[in-house]
């Protein structure tokens, strides 16, 4: 999994499938979901998400796997 955060243009990408194809991509109010070829989620992007946030900690993003 790796998430990454742009903040110059305001989106955050995260990738759960690395190196596999995408099919199919549906938009749900400004929230991209990647799909691959067998319908597992590739990747979600988040666009303008300093708008979707109270804080604006996206330059310390924490990562927990519990």
């Amino acid at each position: 999994m790796r998430v990454e955060y742009d903040p110059k243009h305001d989106l955050m990408n995260i990738e759960f499938l690395s190196g596999v194809g995408i099919s199919e991509s549906v938009e749900r109010e400004g929230i991209i979901f990647d799909y691959s070829e067998e319908g597992k989620i590739v990747s979600i992007e988040i666009l303008d998400v300093s708008k979707r946030i109270d804080a604006s900690p996206l330059d310390k993003i924490d990562f927990a796997v519990t």
